[in-house]
């Protein structure tokens, strides 16, 4: 199975200096890709762990109410528990999906210009 990849350069990349690093990263530029990404990452992170620790909690603290058969063999506990499983997936579809959008773009540029020296 052939690939359609080019063959790797010959040619090391230019290494930006540390000066370079602390432009970039003092840059408005740069600031607005790493509020962009905190404004995503860091409320889901925290939904998600709240929404983990209550399952724990109530595996712990409501037993009754977790025992509560739904349909079948399943009970709210096992309920839960599955759509723990589904929501980390969803999760990581998600931010796989805005990342490919929104993040790895912009900072794909940052890269390219510094290793361009632009």
């Amino acid at each position: 199975m052939a690939t359609e990849t080019p063959p790797p350069s010959k040619s090391p990349a230019r290494l930006p200096a540390g000066e370079e690093f602390v432009a970039v990263q003092e840059s408005a530029e740069f600031g607005e890709l790493r509020r962009s990404y905190r404004g995503f990452a860091f409320p889901l992170t925290f939904a998600f762990i709240a929404w983990y620790l209550l399952y724990v909690l109530l595996s712990n603290y409501a037993g009754d109410f977790m025992g509560t058969k739904l349909f079948g063999n399943f009970n709210v506990a096992m309920t839960l528990g599955l759509a723990q499983f589904l929501t980390t997936f969803l999760i990581a579809w998600w931010y796989a999906r805005v990342a490919a959008a929104k993040f790895d773009p912009r900072a794909e540029a940052i890269k390219s210009r510094m290793e361009g020296g632009a």
